[in-house]
């Protein structure tokens, strides 16, 4: 362990020192994780039973309020469900947060969940995610659903600052996700939390959110989750307080909202309506909810740009604690990397994005026209800004003036032939 200890201090020293991405750190081989950041999309969806509920909720035409507060509530629960993999489960099951391993371009992980229900009412569900950008790292990702309609796709970048007086680090989210029930005509924006990892100093980190998150549905709805941690002398760890409006105009009054949850995105949580504080009955417990994992391909039959055939050799040296073997197997995976950007940089023919395109929405939707694509028709309602801010930023707070996102590409995953699920 003493060895452990004089190389974390190392680190520790380096990141206090760090002016730049902190992604390009090299990170001692007890806090690496062995799984590829390109995995993480899979989170999303470990609850499919969940992700797909509104499509349940009435008939398809219902469009009454009570119907559409509960597939609100719904895609809330949803949302909340995700938080425990997505940020804790590490931690919990490893003892402390690791880093992942930075996806190469063009890298890609995919797979789907079988349908699992009795009834046989959810249908399979594929997962798409793809490394679209190295420098700066983003990773695009598509959930479909053929059976019941139903659609998420989205992108995340994240930026990481430095407080060197405490060795927090924070980190922004940039980028968003877009869920859409075509059955029901009903869309939905997700804006992403902010997040600080803690306890570096005691060679133990983990990840507390906080900041807020944004949940608008194309009927006026509105999910505003606050997130809080365990302070010094109050509170409890993973907190949060969701409230849903009937409309923005109600969120900005800061009036009785039609239903409040509040608890821990990691444990339970409870729900009341209206102000009726005393009444609360359960919400969603994450501790007893047990997530359903992605059905992914053997090593042996996946593509070389599938994640877990390309790390292989990294991922069983992680495993094993060696250095020398991470080293060695990571420099020939980067190596070989940097190889191929040089060969394309030579012949001028830049690597090709597999499933997924950027579009500029700066100059969309023209004045007095209304768009078409859900973004920016739920940016509109919501008043949330379209350009390239942290995720969750109203237009009166915007301060970028470029708004090019990366968006699903259909048509290239019906054509692809080469990587199969």
């Amino acid at each position: 362990m003493s060895g452990n200890s004089a190389s974390w201090k190392d680190f520790l020293k380096s990141i206090a020192s760090f002016n730049g991405d902190l992604y390009t750190l090299t990170a001692p081989p007890f806090i690496l994780s062995p799984v590829s950041l390109v995995e993480y999309s899979q989170f999303w969806c470990e609850h499919p039973e969940l992700f797909l509920a509104p499509n349940f909720i009435g008939g398809k035409d219902a469009k009454d309020e009570s119907t559409l507060l509960e597939r609100q509530i719904a895609v809330t629960k949803w949302f909340i469900a995700t938080l425990r993999s997505q940020y804790a489960s590490r931690n919990e099951t490893l003892g402390t947060e690791k880093k992942p391993l930075n996806p190469f371009l063009g890298e890609v992980f995919v797979g789907k969940w079988e349908d699992s229900s009795k009834e046989k009412k959810l249908g399979d569900t594929v997962l798409l995610s793809e490394q679209v950008s190295h420098h700066p790292p983003v990773t695009a990702y598509s959930i479909i659903n053929e059976k019941n309609n139903t659609y998420l796709s989205g992108y995340n970048e994240v930026k990481t600052q430095i407080y060197a007086t405490s060795l927090t680090l924070n980190v922004k989210q940039y980028g968003n996700a877009i869920l859409e029930y075509r059955d029901l005509n009903e869309n939905y924006l997700v804006t992403l939390p902010g997040l600080h990892i803690e306890g570096l100093l005691m060679a133990s980190p983990y990840v507390e959110l906080d900041g807020k998150s944004y949940i608008q549905s194309s009927s006026g709805y509105i999910t505003v989750i606050e997130f809080s941690g365990k302070g010094w002398v109050s509170g409890k760890k993973n907190s949060f307080k969701a409230k849903i409006f009937k409309d923005k105009k109600s969120m900005d009054k800061k009036g009785t909202p039609e239903c409040t949850i509040s608890g821990q995105w990691s444990g339970s949580s409870s729900i009341y309506y209206g102000d009726k504080y005393k009444k609360t009955t359960p919400f969603y417990d994450a501790a007893t909810s047990s997530p359903e994992h992605l059905k992914v391909k053997p090593i042996s039959e996946q593509h070389s740009l599938e994640s877990r055939k390309a790390w292989k050799d990294v991922a069983e040296a992680i495993k094993e604690g060696s250095f020398e073997k991470i080293s060695e197997s990571k420099s020939k995976l980067e190596n070989a990397q940097r190889e191929k950007r040089k060969q394309e940089t030579d012949t001028n023919s830049p690597w090709k994005v597999r499933w997924f395109k950027e579009v500029d929405d700066s100059t969309i939707p023209a004045l007095g026209q209304k768009s078409d694509q859900p973004f920016l028709n739920l940016c509109e309602i919501g008043g949330f800004s379209k350009y390239n801010v942290p995720s969750g930023t109203f237009n009166s707070d915007a301060k970028s003036k470029t708004a090019v996102h990366w968006r699903f590409n259909d048509e290239a995953f019906k054509n692809e032939k080469e990587i199969v699920i």
